[in-house]
């Protein structure tokens, strides 16, 4: 077992992908790893692909096709394979190779089925090239920024509930639910104990109605400006998905402001969860802040003074700016993987008021700087 604290290459393919993406950020700022994202065009070019791997100590393969008819989705999944096999033949390396499967190998769907033997073939490559190898049979996966009317049925439920539309159930059944970082966190464990073989993976246990129901609560909550009770983990991570839906447009949420000749006064966290307030000071044309979080809900509140906040998706270009002041109170909670700051814009000291679900926890911030 390794035991060396140098930083080790990971080569993911698939990388542009909803999975794909969550695990280059979590085991790059989480875990350590020098991440190389493979992406699709790049199978296209054999003597890149070979560049992209010749160096990687690990391989996880994400890449894949799922949509399309039968004939393409067996074909481009195989050949996706072969070209990443050909690949790592091609260099002095002998990477850890992780497949990301699904549960879905147990059923005859065409999917289902080349995916079993998508992982047959390199599983026969890897015990020909001496090479590690272990599969991940995943079950239903979701997570912050999902793409709707794709392949997450959690990620079209959010997006429904924030447009106000029906949610298509068309069948309550029982599911098994993992949130993409839980997978990356795995992979992290699969790499650090060199594990082998087929890895079936257990995740929560729930129900289509019972999380329609769930989003649909902690929405209504939200829109109150009621944060919800989130103390379980796997209720974290839906209320996190939900909020990474509802950012751009539900934020800022303006405050109501009770003045007087007394002065004035204004409730900032309604919440049935227990968390921690903070409070700080920053002087004029300070900057704080630059990090993200994957889990952490944070609130920002301006009590007096003027700044600007700063957000940005860590997987875009995009950034957002709220010009706030403390005579117009509002609320801006970052949503996980954006980055952000703030800067006291004013002449005058900046008050500002931050309160976050949990405790802080020095051994475990869930605090990663990234500059906006």
């Amino acid at each position: 077992m390794r035991t060396s604290d140098t930083p080790r290459k990971i080569a993911i393919t698939g990388a542009a992908g909803q999975l794909g993406q969550h695990s280059h950020a979590r085991l790059k700022y989480h875990h350590g790893y020098e991440v190389i994202a493979i992406n699709r065009d790049i199978f296209n070019d054999p003597v890149a692909l070979e560049q992209s791997v010749k160096d990687a100590d690990i391989v996880l393969h994400l890449a894949g096709v799922n949509r399309g008819n039968d004939e393409d989705v067996e074909a481009g999944n195989l050949e996706i394979a072969e070209k990443m096999i050909e690949a790592c033949k091609s260099i002095s390396k002998k990477p850890h190779i992780i497949y990301a499967s699904t549960i879905q190998i147990d059923n005859e769907s065409i999917y289902g089925q080349v995916k079993r033997k998508v992982g047959e073939r390199l599983e026969e490559f890897a015990k020909s090239n001496c090479n590690l190898f272990a599969s991940l049979v995943l079950p239903n996966l979701f997570g912050d920024l999902s793409r709707p009317y794709y392949n997450n049925f959690i990620g079209t439920f959010c997006d429904q509930i924030v447009e106000g539309k029906p949610l298509t159930i068309h069948n309550d059944s029982k599911v098994t639910l993992l949130h993409y970082n839980q997978v990356a966190d795995l992979v992290a464990d699969v790499i650090r104990n060199e594990s082998e073989g087929e890895i079936r993976v257990e995740g929560a246990e729930s129900s289509v109605q019972t999380v329609a129901d769930k989003l649909q609560s902690f929405y209504d909550l939200y829109s109150k400006s009621i944060l919800p009770d989130i103390r379980d983990p796997f209720d974290l991570r839906l209320f996190n998905s939900l909020r990474s839906r509802m950012f751009e447009a539900h934020f800022p949420m303006p405050l109501v402001r009770h003045a007087d000749a007394r002065g004035s006064f204004f409730e900032c966290v309604r919440a049935e969860n227990p968390g921690q307030t903070s409070f700080s000071t920053t002087v004029p044309g300070v900057v704080r802040g630059d990090h993200f979080h994957f889990d952490k809900i944070e609130r920002f509140i301006v009590v007096s003074g003027e700044a600007l906040i700063r957000v940005r998706n860590i997987f875009s270009d995009k950034v957002m700016e709220y010009h706030v002041k403390g005579d117009e109170p509002c609320i801006i909670d970052m949503p996980p993987l954006h980055t952000h700051n703030i800067k006291n814009t004013g002449s005058t000291e900046l008050l500002t008021l931050f309160w976050s679900h949990d405790f802080f926890d020095p051994k475990n911030t869930d605090t990663y700087s990234e500059a906006v």
